[in-house]
């Protein structure tokens, strides 16, 4: 059984549930031990992000904003890739991404790709996490997807439009059994997925780790937690040091 992804907004409702074909690919996290524990990833420098030695692509940048320092991304190609899959081995999470999505970019942007990769090819796998946004009208809308072993989901909900060019907290959550995402608290959208842990593998920041749909816009922190967590416990927007930036 399988359904079709659609890409026009027009058409969506609040979750597309995407069965993923026939044979269900085996977890590189099955057999394996993993104990993944909450991490904080802040975007104030290019060389290092949350303890590693990252690789760059084009030319993000370094600004102030009201928050501190972010990267900046221009949506031509520019990138960070950090060796890490932050929730390798967890059964449950939640991903937090503060983010400002800029006014000019593209219509269709993935700007935080967190993939599994296979130890025997070393090549990125299908088992993943993903954020993206659409633009429609002048306002952009969440996507986020989520999939492994077979099973994936997308949640992608254009009738929840918001403003670019301002700081927004994003956030996906997963208990095992269901998926959510939000935009501040606001609940966007949620649907059933069960999988597998993903293993250990690596993350872009900026564009798609196969280097297609780049984002236009900044990123000030990610935050990873290995269990669901309710919007009460979400992370705050930090305190705003440089106003009016």
């Amino acid at each position: 059984m399988f359904t079709l992804r659609f890409r026009n907004c027009a058409y969506l409702g609040l979750a597309v549930l995407i069965p993923f074909g026939c044979v269900a690919a085996r977890s590189q996290a099955a057999g394996r031990k993993l104990s993944p524990k909450p991490e904080i990833w802040r975007f104030d420098r290019l060389d290092r992000i949350g303890g590693h030695k990252t690789e760059i692509l084009g030319h993000p940048s370094i600004i102030e904003s009201p928050y501190g320092k972010a990267v900046e991304f221009h949506g031509n190609g520019d990138a960070i890739i950090v060796p890490e899959h932050p929730l390798a081995g967890a059964t449950a999470f939640t991903w937090e991404v503060i983010f400002r999505p800029d006014a000019d970019g593209a219509e269709a942007q993935r700007f935080f790709h967190i993939a599994e990769v296979d130890p025997a090819t070393g090549k990125d796998t299908d088992n993943r996490l993903l954020y993206e946004i659409r633009i429609v009208n002048k306002q952009w809308c969440l996507d986020s997807f989520a999939g492994g072993g077979g099973a994936n989901l997308t949640l992608l909900n254009c009738k929840a439009l918001h403003p670019l060019g301002q700081w927004f907290r994003v956030t996906a959550v997963w208990d095992g059994k269901t998926m959510k995402n939000y935009v501040g608290d606001e609940l966007q959208g949620e649907g059933p997925l069960a999988m597998p842990p993903e293993g250990p593998g690596r993350a872009s920041i900026g564009m798609r780790l196969n280097k297609v749909y780049p984002f236009k816009g900044a990123v000030l922190m990610s935050r990873t937690v290995p269990r669901a967590l309710p919007p009460g416990e979400f992370l705050k927007m930090p305190p705003v040091k440089h106003p009016g930036k």
